[in-house]
């Protein structure tokens, strides 16, 4: 069996068992726990300290699926267009997860992902997701797949694929999109560029998402999997999508030349 250990405990979070329940308990602290029934949530992945407290609203308000798939960014560049693990375990501090073989093997059968474990090798939007996941259930499943380098008409194809994997599924199923914002400008003007593309997801139009990151540069580093998980979510019919939270990494670090933003989202 593949086991994916644990890649970036010590850097976007922490690294023992009890410094990572202490950490993800501290994300955790005020925030209102429900059980929404959601289609698929976006959450930042960022280090904890800068983006901890919107990932822990997310999943606080969601009721847990018996499995999460998860679509990242690939910021390696290893592996392919579409890269998936579809089996094994994949560990962090708090937990080692099982990864669904039974949903995997239907998504391989698509011809659109593939197996690719290089891209998971080193790759940290999927594994900051974990301990919140962790600190909720240690017992749901999970399917990494990470993405890069598709067109609108890719992303529409693996949304409608992956929809028609889950309505046939006979369990329970949230698309987990993991994203930050804006990159690295003043906090005035991220502030102005994610708004454009957080209107578009709140009204549930991915080619709309699409198509403004493009046209207005929007660096943010999720969008093909959030176009993705939004196709998916219509075609299961969603109805609404709901900010949660937006901040940046100022309300952390003090500087406002030079922020990071995140957003909660869920899309029910």
């Amino acid at each position: 069996m593949t086991i994916r250990p644990a890649a970036v405990a010590g850097h976007f979070y922490s690294a023992s068992e009890a410094a990572l329940t202490a950490e993800v308990g501290a994300c955790m602290t005020g925030v209102a726990h429900s059980t929404q029934k959601a289609i698929g949530i976006i959450s930042p992945h960022a280090g904890f300290i800068y983006s901890g407290s919107v990932a822990a609203e997310v999943y606080s308000k969601i009721k847990f699926p018996d499995t999460f798939i998860l679509i990242g960014p690939n910021h390696t560049g290893l592996g392919g267009k579409f890269s998936m693990m579809s089996s094994g375990q994949w560990e962090v501090p708090t937990n080692t997860f099982d990864i669904d073989s039974e949903i995997g093997g239907e998504l391989l059968k698509t011809g659109i992902f593939k197996e690719e474990h290089s891209a998971h090798r080193f790759e940290h939007s999927l594994e900051v997701q974990l301990p919140f996941i962790a600190h909720i259930s240690k017992f749901v499943n999970i399917l990494p797949i990470t993405v890069m380098g598709l067109d609108a008409q890719e992303c529409q194809a693996a949304g409608i694929a992956l929809a028609k994997i889950i309505k046939e599924a006979n369990k329970s199923i949230v698309i987990a999109v993991s994203s930050d914002m804006s990159h690295y400008l003043p906090e005035p003007q991220a502030r102005i560029k994610d708004k454009l593309a957080l209107d578009m997801i709140l009204k549930l139009d991915p080619v709309g998402l699409y198509n403004i990151v493009q046209k207005e540069r929007i660096t943010m580093c999720g969008f093909l999997p959030a176009a993705i998980m939004l196709h998916a979510a219509l075609q299961l019919g969603a109805v609404k999508a709901e900010l949660v939270r937006y901040t940046t990494s100022a309300q952390a670090s003090g500087d406002y030349g030079r922020v990071v933003g995140y957003a909660g989202v869920i899309v029910t």
